[in-house]
């Protein structure tokens, strides 16, 4: 048998993340400022689990890796002659995933560049134009535009069509070389010359790339008059103001359900589960809470925001395995609250509250703080919420023509 942080290490090897096919067992002699730097940000990790992890770490565990680390992983590294940066960031890698916990899936060291991308995608930034086409004959076609960017707020519209970016004709560019230009670093300004498919006339605007929150609510459509299906592939700050908007043209569309599809949504913060939770259940319930290891609970009621703003029809939410996080809690107090009918197979069992500490140097921890709970104090189990109603295999159109049929057949037995 292997320990734990060898065999991962091993197995590191074997995809070629490490190349060489023989370690090295002998133990390695160590002095000077270097490795002094070494294990003091291994203990800076390790630290940071203890105070921080939603369990206590085990000191053995942080002991057995430092002799690991001296007689294979440092010697193996340094041999393939790995920069100083590369063996503290792939090493502290492996001594997080040994610390965590074996149900966790998302406890990870992340090294600078991927821990600036896993920030954007977890707080669910965006930075560029917010513009989304194909080249045609014409020039550009935009087929989305983001709601929030620089450029919808200046006028640029779905349907338009680009016809010079920087005062460059886009039909002499590919769609590669027009997609790096509507993708710029942030703060740039670039100017869009377009045909406005409104006016039939041509426009010039100078976007600017910045951050925002992509919109997270999209409607689709259903064969079933009366019942409308949106679907929220991601939660993020902004998830509330998207559900408002388009609850509020449902509403006059005097609907008999509502299907919410969060199939694939990885979750987002758990505050925007609160916060969409308003628009469906009574305003000051419980919602869920989370509890740090020795600290109090963190509780979470539902915002009272008016009747009037609620919708009272019958829902059905569609969930996978890929829904994860808020996506999931959010369902589960549906359920819970016998609010919403689940279809679908069980979620990711991710409901967890995680936080993100920089490690001084660019690179991250992403700890599990907290487990969550329903109102009731039963905790939220790894294995994630159960549908009422196990479907496999099911189409994308499918399972939303299903749960539209339900609603429909529910309305008339009322």
């Amino acid at each position: 048998m292997c320990s734990r942080i060898i065999c991962i290490f091993l197995m590191a090897a074997s995809l070629g993340a490490v190349s060489s096919p023989v370690l090295a067992a002998a133990p390695a002699a160590f002095s000077g400022r270097a490795y002094k730097q070494y294990t003091a940000f291994f203990e800076k990790v390790y630290k940071t689990f203890q105070e921080n992890y939603y369990l206590a770490p085990d000191r053995k565990i942080y002991d057995h890796f430092l002799k690991e680390f001296n007689t294979i992983i440092y010697p193996q590294l340094k041999g393939e002659g790995k920069s100083i940066d590369y063996v503290r960031w792939r090493s502290a890698w492996y001594l997080a995933d040994a610390l965590r916990s074996r149900d966790d899936k998302f406890t990870q060291f992340y090294p600078p560049k991927p821990a600036v991308k896993f920030k954007r995608e977890a707080l669910g930034e965006k930075i560029d134009l917010g513009i989304i086409g194909q080249k045609n004959d014409t020039g550009f076609l935009v087929t989305r535009m983001e709601p929030r960017s620089d450029a919808y707020e200046k006028g640029l519209r779905e349907n338009d069509v680009i016809l010079q970016i920087n005062g460059r004709a886009v039909a002499r560019m590919t769609q590669e070389e027009i997609e790096k230009e509507l993708t710029p670093l942030v703060n740039t300004r670039v100017r869009l010359t377009y045909l406005s498919h409104e006016t039939a006339t041509r426009k010039t605007i100078v976007a600017v790339s910045k951050k925002y929150f992509k919109q997270t609510v999209f409607l689709h459509p259903v064969p079933v008059p009366g019942v409308f299906c949106l679907e929220v592939p991601k939660f993020n700050r902004m998830t509330g103001q998207d559900m408002y908007r388009f609850l509020s043209w449902i509403e006059e569309q005097r609907p008999k359900g509502l299907v919410l599809d969060l199939r694939g949504n990885p979750g987002g913060p758990p505050l925007a589960a609160r916060e969409i939770s308003a628009f469906f259940l009574k305003g000051g319930q419980e919602f869920a809470y989370f509890q740090e290891r020795n600290g109090p609970k963190a509780d979470l009621d539902v915002p009272d925001i008016g009747a009037q703003y609620q919708f009272d029809g019958p829902i059905v939410i569609l969930v996978d395995a890929d829904t994860g996080s808020a996506a999931e809690l959010f369902t589960g107090i549906m359920q819970f609250r016998k609010r919403a009918v689940v279809l679908g197979v069980n979620t990711a069992g991710q409901i967890l509250l995680k936080r993100m500490f920089p490690m001084g140097d660019g690179s991250m921890l992403a700890l599990v703080v907290a487990r969550g709970y329903y109102p009731d104090g039963q905790v939220f189990g790894f294995d994630g919420i159960t549908p009422n109603k196990i479907i496999t295999g099911a189409p994308k159109d499918g399972l939303i023509n299903l749960a539209a049929a339900y609603i429909e057949m529910q309305t008339q037995q009322q």
